[in-house]
Order: C-alpha cells, then structure tokens, then sequence
C-alpha cells in the first residue's frame, strides 16, 4: 500500500471519528435541551395552574387584590322595593360597553370635573403617584334625572386628566362608566359617597345631587343580595367590592340598574 492510500485511510480514519463525535455531541446536547424544556415547561405549567386557582379562588377579582371585610358587607339598612313602584318604573336605557366592558350610560354628565379636586387631600383621601394596592375593589353609580341616564365623567380623582396624570386619589374614575376605583394603601379604611362627591366638587344629600335638586330616591346592591331602597343620608352609603347604587332625582323610577359583566373588575 503507498504512503498517499495509508495518508488517506488515516485522514478519513480521524474524519469519521471526528464526524461520530460531533454526533454524539449534538444528541447530548438535544438530549440536555429537552430534559430542560421539560423541567421549565413544568415549572410553567405549575405557575399556570396557581394563577389560574387564585383567580378562581379569589372569585375572579383580577385587579382586585386584597378584599377587606368590610368591603363586602355594607351593614347597610335597607328597605324592600314596594309592588307599587316596581309596577310602574321603567327600565334603563341600554348603553355601549367601555373601556372597562361596563355599559356607558347614553345621556350627558352630570356634572363636569371643573371643580374636582386639585392634588390635596379630601376627607383624609390623599393624591399619590402610585395607587394603593393593599385595597382595590370597585363600586358602580348609576345616576338618572328625572328618568335620564347621567354620566359619571372619567378623570374623577385623577388631576391633570385627561392630558397628564399628576397623581391619584385612593378613589377615581378611569371611564364615564360609572365604575369608582378604590385603591387605598391599607386594609382598613372605609370610604363612602360623600367622600366620591366630595372628590368630584359637586354636592350630594337627600334633595339633591350635584346640580339636580329634588326627591332622591336611592337603590343599594350588594353581591348576592337583592336590592333595596336606603332612605337615609346617601352621603354615608359604603364603597366596596362590588356595590351597585343608583341615585334617582325625581320621577320617575328607573329600575335597578344591575351591572353583571365586570370584565375582572
């Protein structure tokens, strides 16, 4: 056999070995990729799995976050809704859902947020750059005048809205929807109607609300509860996880507005 053959055979000899070892190589490391695909895809799925059951277990709050006691039962005295009114109210108006899925009232604000509050604190409220996540829960308003549907404008608590946001009250609104965001940075602070009108700078009582002076007729909701009618000063009404109240100035009655699709809210 001549040099140039044995040179060859030995060449190809170490290119065949090198050629097995890259192969071994490349299947330890597919091999390796996998067991590490499998472990994070678990590690995935776990983490899947418990945000899925929080939300579960936490009724589907989303952005809720802590739900003190006391936002979920108002203690609140409350009368049944006599025959004689539910046989002649008349329904609300359908509205166009918004940006937070809750419908949009059809009809005009009640009030504009000219004289909301600036940036210093109202009834103890404070303005901060953050908001407060140790509380977060939401309440709807529904407002009618005289049988029409009022909007609650957006930028309620928020100064500087709509083109900047200089702070946030612990209470604000995000769309003219209706929705009162409570965020607060602790868990045991209560807030009422009074200190969201206060915010907003229009006046609230049992012959008036904001501008509109009258009867005030009130309707009160709390989850799982049937609505009733609350005859005292609507200034005290509690904000919670989920109240529904309804502000009536004169007639006629509207029927209870009920909000059942909160998007995560």
């Amino acid at each position: 056999m001549s040099n140039t053959t044995q040179t060859r055979s030995k060449a190809q000899r170490r290119a065949d070995a090198q050629r097995r070892a890259a192969e071994k190589r490349a299947a330890e490391l597919r091999q390796k990729r996998l067991r590490t695909g499998i472990r994070v895809g678990g590690v995935v799925a776990v983490i899947a799995l418990a945000v899925v059951l929080i939300v579960v277990l936490t009724g589907g709050s989303g952005s809720n976050g802590t739900v003190p006691p006391q936002d979920k039962n108002p203690h609140l005295s409350l009368a049944p809704i006599p025959a004689s009114m539910s046989s002649t109210w008349v329904q609300p108006p359908a509205g166009t859902p918004g940006g937070e899925t809750v419908p949009v009232p059809k009809g005009q604000p009640l009030a504009t947020i000219i004289n909301a509050a600036t940036g210093t604190p109202v009834d103890g409220i404070q303005c901060q750059t953050n908001e407060g996540t140790a509380t977060h829960v939401h309440t709807h308003l529904a407002i009618f005048v005289n049988g029409q549907a009022k909007q609650i404008p957006a930028g309620i608590g928020i100064p500087g809205y709509p083109t900047s946001e200089n702070c946030l009250y612990w209470m604000h609104s995000h769309y003219p929807d209706g929705i009162i965001h409570i965020e607060s940075p602790n868990t045991t602070d209560t807030y009422t109607l009074g200190q969201w009108f206060d915010e907003w700078g229009i006046p609230l009582s049992t012959t008036q609300v904001g501008p509109a002076k009258g009867k005030v007729t009130v309707f009160f909701t709390s989850p799982g509860k049937k609505t009733g009618i609350y005859t005292g000063d609507p200034r005290n009404i509690p904000l919670g996880y989920r109240y529904q109240i309804q502000l009536m100035v004169g007639t006629p009655i509207v029927a209870p507005v009920k909000v059942t699709n909160w998007g995560g809210l």
